[in-house]
């Protein structure tokens, strides 16, 4: 077993800039191919980590974690399996934070777990992403955040875009006088502190 690779290139949503050529690099997750997954780490300009929403953060999560901390690997983390029985958002958060003294910031709290699970909630747009099946994803309608999750998404929200405010002095000080980062503000911000891995 050896990591996969494949190449992609992305446009993005804006068409006016040149597409970006992106490797994919998928590297085994299992103990005995630790030095696989070494090897990648010291190519890659950024890692998407994928936790399970049942298992979480497992022993050898905790290892690629360290690792990609040595080659100062920017990261994003993905919490898939929210259909599984189990499945817990909240907890491979705080697992994060936790286990591999990470500072995450969700940028999308889900939408029920298990059987339940129905989509997203887009924290920086604020509104309810629902996925159509017939499509299998394809095609997804923006909707108003259930009343249920209101109170969580605006928890959640605020600490993001503190998060946010604090990639410089600029939105600090607009964050502190009460004013309303705009979305692109947000996302700048957010991408600018991943980069530097604060969070």
């Amino acid at each position: 077993i050896t990591s996969a690779a494949t190449t992609c290139f992305w446009s993005g949503m804006d068409r006016d800039r040149p597409e970006h050529r992106v490797n994919i690099i998928d590297t085994p997750g299992h103990v005995d191919f630790t030095i696989e997954v070494e090897r990648s780490l010291r190519v890659l300009d950024g890692a998407c980590a994928v936790f399970c929403a049942v298992g979480g953060v497992e022993p050898q999560s905790e290892t690629v974690w360290r690792q990609a901390d040595k080659y100062g690997v920017p990261r994003l983390a993905f919490v898939n399996k929210m259909d599984r029985m189990g499945a817990n958002f909240l907890r491979v958060v705080g697992q994060v934070k936790d286990r591999l003294g990470a500072n995450p910031v969700p940028i999308q709290i889900p939408i029920g777990a298990e059987e339940g699970f129905q989509g997203v909630v887009d924290l920086v747009r604020m509104k309810a992403i629902y996925w159509d099946e017939a499509s299998r994803g394809m095609e997804y309608e923006a909707r108003d955040i259930p009343e249920d999750l209101v109170e969580l998404c605006d928890e959640w929200r605020e600490k993001m875009v503190e998060a946010a405010a604090e990639a410089n002095e600029e939105l600090m000080d607009k964050y502190l006088e009460g004013e309303t980062l705009s979305e692109d503000e947000i996302k700048a911000a957010l991408r600018t502190r991943t980069l530097n891995n604060e969070i």
